[in-house]
């Protein structure tokens, strides 16, 4: 019997606790309003600008958004909806720890904190440390408002990442003047960002108006990913057997990058299929292993998700790609693999390692 083993590498990250709010096509923007989204002076927003069910965006010009704007359209409309999910589940967390009003000061590891008080403020620097975890969520719950002093910070440190800091506030924000703030504003009424203002992150407000004067909001990215099984089995052929095949399971594409591009090409390479040695007998050229994606099993976002065409992986190629889409998604396939056996080819077990890659 002519046996065959697929190795492919688990590509997939660790997931931190607790889990990070899932903003679906709200990750997409920098700036969403309810009401209305008015701009004084020359602020810059990198990721889309919104407003929904209101209409009116204002001050851009002389604003400058780096990406585009929706005004009372669909996708603002589900950029709210999901907005509004995501609210409710950061607000729906359990804490794990109640603290005081004052965060200035102070540093914060990973989880979920709610204040005493209802409410949150930063006076000075509040320190965020991921204990050098780069998937750490940090969730802040108010019932009412959160204020920041100007010129105060917030700094990430040990790997945290701002796509994972998420204020929920129960009414709504005051940024003060010249302050640094990382992380998701998830507003129930309104945002007001003074003059000087830079957000590493979203201001996303639910019913009522986001207010800029010549600030700098950037849409914080999060990873573009694939996972992929560790190990799979091809089975097993006997010797007058022409070729071996059989699924690898599922590989999944997860971009939660938020690019309104939502474009992603994902590749495929293979090692030559050995059994040990090195002469011809006991080698299957990497040429001889066919790869046929398929179609997705499952996807998600609005992206164009096309498979790459059926063919050797002599030499790398494209697996799946994804286009013309916005904000976050995912796929998933179940690619077929198929090795072609050569004549006098010696029996035992063969392996390879097939790997997938994604940018």
């Amino acid at each position: 019997m002519l046996g065959a083993v697929v190795l492919t590498p688990h590509l997939a990250s660790a997931r931190a606790v607790p889990l990070p709010v899932d903003l679906g096509a709200a990750g997409g923007f920098a700036v969403l309003g309810g009401s209305t989204v008015t701009n004084t002076g020359s602020s810059l927003v990198t990721g889309d600008l919104g407003v929904s069910p209101g209409t009116a965006v204002t001050g851009f010009p002389p604003g400058t958004v780096v990406g585009a704007v929706h005004s009372a359209d669909a996708v603002a409309g589900q950029a709210q909806s999901d907005l509004t999910a995501a609210y409710l589940d950061a607000a729906g967390r359990i804490p794990d720890a109640t603290i005081p009003t004052e965060l200035g000061g102070t540093t914060r590891t990973p989880g979920v904190y709610n204040s005493a008080a209802g409410t949150f403020g930063i006076t000075g620097n509040l320190t965020l440390d991921a204990q050098g975890d780069a998937d750490a969520v940090f969730i802040f719950q108010t019932a009412s408002t959160l204020i920041t002093a100007s010129a105060s910070t917030v700094t990430l440190t040990g790997g945290a990442q701002a796509r994972n800091v998420f204020w929920q506030v129960g009414s709504s924000a005051t940024l003060g003047t010249d302050s640094s703030l990382a992380g998701n504003i998830l507003a129930l009424t309104s945002i007001t960002v003074t003059t000087g203002v830079t957000v590493n992150g979203r201001t996303l407000a639910r019913n009522g108006a986001v207010t800029l004067d010549t600030d700098t909001i950037t849409r914080s990215a999060g990873p573009l990913s694939i996972s992929a099984p560790e190990t799979a089995s091809l089975g097993s052929a006997t010797a007058s057997a022409d070729d071996i095949s059989a699924r690898l399971g599922g590989v999944t594409v997860t971009d939660a990058r938020g690019d309104p591009s939502a474009a992603w090409i994902a590749t495929v390479s293979s090692t030559d299929f050995t059994t040990g040695g090195a002469t011809a007998s006991e080698t299957i050229a990497k040429g001889a292993v066919d790869y046929s994606p398929g179609a997705t099993t499952s996807t998600t976002g609005d992206a164009t998700f096309t498979p790459g065409t059926t063919g050797d992986l002599g030499s790398a190629r494209v697996a799946f790609s994804a286009s013309n889409g916005t904000g976050n998604n995912s796929a998933t396939w179940n690619p077929m693999i198929t090795v072609t056996l050569p004549v006098g080819v010696r029996a035992g077990t063969y392996t390879a390692t097939i790997t997938h890659s994604v940018a």
